[in-house]
């Protein structure tokens, strides 16, 4: 990579930025952090709230996260008032908060999901998990 002579420009709002991204991804501790940092910057860029836990919603010990009215509030806030969303993107976003996948599938089959998802619905359900 060829230097340049122009001075770097750092954004103001770059240094709190991570730190903000730093103190999230402790508090998730995503099996893979790359695709969640991915998440996370794309949900910033999009002007969505980005898939992190509250607070006062304490880390489980194990890798897997318990679901909780929490994480249902993280997950409701990145459908982001849709009511129909593709399973994929759904899938995706409950890896990405650490979710149990034997979870996700079991409440897929109870409200015999395919490809779309009525969002209330499956939340519903994941409310009844």
């Amino acid at each position: 990579m060829a230097q340049t002579d122009k001075p770097t420009c750092i954004p103001p709002e770059l240094p709190k930025m991570l730190k903000e991204f730093a103190k999230a991804a402790i508090r998730v501790q995503p099996q893979d952090l790359i695709q969640w940092a991915a998440d996370y910057f794309e949900a910033l860029s999009r002007g969505e709230t980005p898939p992190v836990r509250e607070r006062s919603e304490r880390v489980a010990l194990c890798n897997r996260a318990e679901l909780t009215p929490e994480l249902l509030k993280i997950l409701h806030s990145q459908v982001a008032g849709r009511l129909i969303i593709r399973a994929e993107e759904l899938a995706q976003m409950w890896k990405v908060v650490n979710l149990p996948t034997d979870l996700f599938n079991s409440v897929m089959n109870v409200g015999r999901f395919t490809e779309e998802i009525e969002w209330l619905k499956f939340l519903a359900l994941a409310c009844s998990a």
